[in-house]
């Protein structure tokens, strides 16, 4: 399976909320590491380099919406898509998200069973962004 290659990092800080999406995304063939908070988010993005980041809103310290500016402002993790998750389903906060980076912004509870399949999707939609701004490699050799 093509996902068990991918790495997503998991930052939460609810260790309850977190297992559950460590299982999930395990069980989905995910390589997976995690953060507890924003700082720590940081520092495991530019050291795994995943391939997607869900990131959680309400944690203490740094929050997910100051975490995502800091990511996206690193030339080393700006392509990294960030999926935010949060329990607060304001029309303000899911806007905000998006002005700051979130690729998307997902709705706690989180429905479990579409998870796997949507990060897939927008894994698989980063890749093909990337290849499509690379430029094409030449078959001719110089002499």
């Amino acid at each position: 399976m093509a996902e068990s290659q991918k790495k997503i990092l998991i930052v939460e800080d609810s260790a309850d909320s977190r297992d559950l999406v460590v299982l999930c995304l395990k069980r989905a063939g995910y390589d997976i590491s995690i953060a507890g908070d924003g700082h720590e988010a940081l520092e495991k993005a530019a050291a795994v380099h995943p391939d997607l980041i869900l990131m959680d809103i309400s944690m203490p310290g740094m929050d997910g919406l100051e975490a995502t500016v800091r990511l996206k402002s690193d030339p080393l993790t700006r392509d990294i898509p960030v999926v935010v998750t949060t329990a607060h389903a304001y029309k303000t906060m899911i806007d905000r998200a998006t002005q700051v980076g979130a690729t998307e912004v997902l709705v706690k509870p989180l429905d479990f069973l579409a998870l796997g399949e949507k990060l897939g999707r927008l894994i698989r939609a980063q890749e093909n962004t990337l290849s499509a701004a690379k430029p094409p490699q030449s078959n001719s050799r110089e002499l």
